[in-house]
């Protein structure tokens, strides 16, 4: 009878033990995911942003020397990610494309103009950025004009901003949610262990040594957990990698590991912290209060 009991008393505690750790996987798992999102936030924005062109277009009087000299001097520029030079014939190939027959035939001649594409960095897509380099290139006699999609970016802009917000709020609620997740998890472990602790402390143990296996056992438990989620988080973000390599998620490797590291730290940390004041609370318990 006592061997049944025994195993069953096993069986419950073992059972307690896995849905902690699942518990801790599942939350570290979602908040992994979270501070992938944040810390790619700007490199998706930017990705977004490096794909505007700024289009320069040239009078038909330019010279070759000088729309070399322009390439040159744009693709030593500070602001400049790439350019790319577009000449009439190629536009005119484009632009019948898109339309589905050549325009040509209809006109006798070829009216569009030889372009430079500017893809600029994304620190430089801002509507004051953009003004001064337009007003820049344009003082170049055998420049035409200079446009850009100007609506565009700045809706681009406003939305970056309030996702960026936004992002970093939810982040926060998130974490809040699942420290307490965890916490519960943690006390409804202790909990089921109540009587245990009331034992030792009536048999002369102290506070401190009563806390010390809970809070190591609950360590370990936050590292299992931690390693698992770090795991899930992992195959993840190889699959995005793979999916979207423009976006190199795996180039910053510094913010990865200190991502992944603060990870495994929260595991810890937050099973410690739950398991001291559970254990806490129990001990200043009187034995009637127990069975409430």
């Amino acid at each position: 009878m006592s061997s049944s009991f025994e195993k069953y008393q096993k069986r419950r505690l073992i059972s307690s033990y896995f849905s902690v750790v699942i518990s801790i996987s599942l939350v570290l798992f979602l908040l992994g995911l979270l501070g992938l999102l944040v810390l790619n936030t700007k490199k998706v924005a930017d990705h977004f942003k490096e794909k505007i062109a700024l289009t320069i277009y040239l009078k038909d009087t330019a010279k070759e020397v000088e729309i070399k000299q322009l390439e040159k001097s744009l693709a030593l520029a500070d602001y400049t990610k790439s350019t790319t030079f577009v000449s009439k014939e190629e536009a005119a190939e484009a632009h019948s494309k898109d339309i589905g027959e050549n325009f040509m035939d209809f006109l006798g001649y070829n009216p569009l103009q030889n372009s430079i594409d500017v893809y600029l960095k994304a620190d430089f897509v801002d509507e004051v950025q953009l003004a001064e380099i337009t007003e820049t290139v344009t003082k170049k006699d055998f420049v035409d004009e200079i446009t850009y999609d100007q609506p565009l970016i700045a809706l681009l802009n406003d939305n970056i901003k309030r996702i960026s917000f936004w992002v970093l709020l939810i982040s926060g609620i998130f974490t809040f949610i699942a420290v307490l997740l965890i916490n519960s998890s943690i006390r409804l472990s202790v909990y089921s262990r109540r009587f245990i602790i009331k034992t030792m402390q009536m048999v002369g143990a102290t506070k401190r040594f009563i806390r010390r296996p809970f809070i190591w056992k609950s360590v370990r438990l936050g590292v299992v957990g931690a390693l698992v989620a770090l795991c899930g988080v992992a195959v993840v973000l190889y699959h995005l990698n793979k999916t979207f390599p423009e976006l190199a998620l795996l180039h910053d490797q510094v913010l990865l590991i200190g991502l992944f590291v603060g990870v495994f730290v929260l595991g810890i940390v937050i099973t410690w912290i739950s398991t001291f004041f559970a254990t806490q609370r129990f001990l200043n318990l009187r034995t009637d209060e127990l069975y409430y």
